[in-house]
């Protein structure tokens, strides 16, 4: 496997053993290479071109492990849906860390691999669909530039998986820059040992936050610089009409990535309360509340570090809240500008936010798409919708004219921002659904024809109109976790 260019520095295998379980993949019957991604690979300066198909689906089902490779399952903890709950991975190992040629360094896991010390009562294994999913969402993501996990393959096992029927099972290759969560920070605190909190902030600041290393108050600083990546990748998400779904503390990663595809999707019609998750009974992963879970996560981030933050409890915490308690000012002040960027403004005006909120409380009285009414916006028109008509919308335009023509604004000048913050296309839930049913018919040009025009959704072609159409159904759309 040498011929592949793999440079495995696995650093988090040679942390205390507490914080992993070693561990190898358990082999499949029989491995077919669904699913690889070229461009990652290249990224990766991984070289695929003298290796041939039943080679790489004996390598991404973790059949044939490569040389330098430590597989092991990380342990960590998480608040489900508010519950605290001692996790792991339960169906994942991590194959090792690769250094590519710029010493960037990313986790190479395997997704659906089998039984580990964190399995529970699970069977380890993942289907297809859902691997699939997270393939065309994280790679959409991608193309969407927000902060991501990515896939690099996925391959059928030979094997079913049953959960509510049988399925045909699969592993994901994921790619992240690490996947230490803040159930990680969680499910060591729970241990109450002091020293290996410290190992584990010493090692998160060494891997992802070298800036704060000499700091007077490292658990301060990395608390703050946690905060405003994930601000900023929530902002992202609100952007674009993403819905996560599942946004518990084990599934928030400290290096501020996206992570766990599980019952995510994309909002059409604006509304705010907005859910897509079959688990999520009561909302409290909408839309609308994906900053304040942001939130409730961060404290319990901050929980973690108090000990590091002062040797008083009292002020530590008196400390900690302070951070916690500036995280509605800075995420309204990054929404605000994003929202503005959508409408190609430029500058600060007081009366912004009403503007904002009008056209948002509008859109969601007319349930209007979400992405289109931007892309009307740009002059981009989907389709002749009547909605745009509406006199209230055009009394609302006229104020964004007037708006407009501030700081010297031109149409050149704000369309150019506006092309750049809003998509053109998304993953539409009943494309992304089409694709995987045609794929579970081992037909997989509808996936492959997703995924490469998700690479660019940010510039007109003649061949998207389909891809941006919303879906003329009026029934639910419901998402799963697939575990």
């Amino acid at each position: 496997m040498n011929k592949i260019n793999w440079n495995f520095n696995n650093t988090y295998f040679n942390l205390p053993n507490i914080f992993r379980e070693n561990i190898k993949p358990t082999p499949v019957k029989k491995p077919e290479l669904v699913l690889f991604n070229k461009d990652l690979s290249s990224d990766l300066n991984l070289d695929f071109s003298k290796v041939s198909n039943k080679e790489l689906s004996e390598l991404f089902s973790g059949n044939s492990l490569p040389e330098g490779s430590n597989s092991i399952a990380q342990a960590y903890a998480g608040h489900q849906f508010g519950h605290f709950t001692m996790l792991g991975d339960g169906r994942a190992v991590l194959i090792g860390e690769h250094l590519s040629k710029d010493s960037k360094r990313y986790d190479i896991q395997f997704k659906g691999s089998g039984k580990t010390t964190f399995s529970r009562n699970g069977d380890g294994r993942a289907a297809l669909g859902p691997m699939l999913r997270e393939y065309i969402i994280s790679e959409a993501m991608n193309g969407l530039r927000i902060q991501t996990t990515r896939s690099l393959a996925v391959v059928k096992t030979g094997e079913d998986v049953v959960r509510e029927t049988s399925l045909p099972g699969a592993i994901l290759t994921r790619v992240a820059s690490s996947h230490i969560r803040v159930g990680t920070f969680q499910y060591i605190a729970a241990r109450e040992r002091k020293n290996e909190l410290d190992i584990l902030l010493n090692y998160v600041i060494d891997r992802h936050y070298p800036d704060i290393k000499n700091s007077k108050n490292k658990a301060i600083d990395l608390l703050i610089n946690v905060m405003e990546k994930q601000i900023n990748l929530v902002v992202n998400w609100m952007r674009v009409g993403f819905i996560h779904g599942v946004m518990n503390t084990d599934n928030m990663s400290i290096s501020g990535e996206t992570i766990d595809y599980g019952p995510c999707a994309f909002m059409d019609t604006y509304d705010p309360k907005t859910v897509f998750s079959s688990i999520d009974q009561m909302g409290r992963y909408a839309y609308c509340n994906q900053p304040v879970i942001t939130k409730w996560n961060l404290s319990r981030f901050a929980e973690c570090l108090i000990p590091f933050i002062d040797n008083d409890q009292d002020k530590a915490i008196e400390l900690a809240t302070k951070i916690i308690n500036s995280f509605e000012k800075k995420y309204e002040e990054k929404w605000l500008n994003m929202m503005r960027n959508k409408l190609g403004l430029f500058g600060v005006d007081e009366k912004d936010k009403f503007l904002i909120l009008d056209l948002l409380t509008w859109m969601h009285q007319k349930k209007a798409d979400y992405t289109n009414t931007f892309c009307h916006l740009m002059n981009e028109n989907i389709n002749e919708d009547k909605d745009y008509e509406d006199k209230d919308f055009q009394s609302w335009k006229i104020r964004w004219n007037e708006r407009l023509k501030n700081n010297n604004n031109i149409p050149e000048k704000y369309l150019k921002l506006m092309k750049t913050v809003n998509p053109l296309i998304i993953p539409r839930n009943h494309k992304v659904e089409e694709a995987l049913e045609q794929a579970e018919k081992n037909n997989l040009k509808p996936i492959t024809q997703l995924v490469e025009i998700l690479k660019d959704p940010y510039t007109q072609r003649g061949n998207i109109l389909d891809y941006q159409i919303p879906s003329n159904s009026d029934e639910k759309y419901q998402t799963f976790c697939g575990t």
